[in-house]
């Protein structure tokens, strides 16, 4: 694990929501210079920090609404660091916690060199990555699918296994060989279904697959050289690492 160290005149700790954000700003004798409650504002975040903009650095907690300020810091050329959610969680965890004394430990510990750095996923690609996890989350849902009807197959000892039910033609007849009414339109539900995510999935690889190549057409088609690594493999491993060199060790890739 990594840790931010580097030395700045003003510590800029956010405890991080949806419509509010606590700031608070120290100084390198840790003094107090700003410790305020407000609205979760790109304009307010900047008013706040505006007197301390000669030297300052902004950490926020790794939750799902840390992009804006990521994004907001890199635009205006302020140093940003993003907390490590679990190990921050192991250093400043104890029972006195709100959102004003949680914001001061992320200050804190950010003036002492104590803050665990997430990596901070890029811009440009972010987006993408977030489109291929759904596209993932979607996949899992439509094999909840296949395994239910595979279920219901032993479940009623029916004498032949369905096969590979994700090859389309093996799909074909499964509905008439349950007797009962009830069984046959829960597989029918499920196979409506099947078919509604595979013109879902089958648009998001594309549209995927397009922005890969946009994004970065020689590792993407390198991925693909490695034996066993099709397409989609490529896609993760392209979206998940992004950048092989912030991996500095092995111990760190893990």
């Amino acid at each position: 694990m990594r840790f931010y160290n580097n030395q700045h005149k003003y510590y800029c700790g956010i405890d991080l929501h949806t419509r509010k954000m606590y700031v608070c700003i120290i100084d390198e004798k840790g003094e107090i210079k700003e410790h305020r409650n407000m609205k979760t504002d790109r304009d307010a975040l900047l008013r706040a920090i505006a007197p301390f903009r000669e030297d300052i650095v902004v950490a926020v907690e790794c939750i799902f609404t840390w992009y804006w300020v990521a994004d907001l810091c890199h635009n205006e050329g302020i140093p940003f660091v993003l907390g490590h959610a679990l190990y921050m969680k192991a250093i400043h965890g104890g029972k006195a916690k709100n959102d004003k004394i949680d914001s001061h430990k992320i200050a804190a510990l950010l003036r002492g060199g104590m803050i665990p750095m997430s990596y901070v996923y890029p811009e440009k690609m972010r987006a993408t990555r977030d489109l291929m996890r759904r596209r993932n989350h979607l996949m899992r849902k439509r094999s909840e699918l296949y395994a239910h009807i595979q279920n219901t197959n032993s479940q009623y000892n029916l004498p032949d296994s369905f096969g590979c039910l994700a090859v389309s033609k093996n799909r074909n007849g499964i509905i008439e060989q349950f007797e009962h009414p009830s069984v046959q339109e829960s597989i029918t539900a499920d196979m409506e279904i099947i078919k509604s995510y595979d013109v879902i999935l089958s648009q998001l690889e594309k549209s995927i697959i397009n922005m890969a190549v946009h994004h970065d057409p020689v590792s993407y088609a390198l991925l693909q050289t490695i034996p066993g690594v099709g397409k989609i493999i490529a896609l993760i491993i392209l979206y998940e690492v992004e950048n092989i060199r912030r991996f500095a060790s092995v111990q760190e890739a893990l």
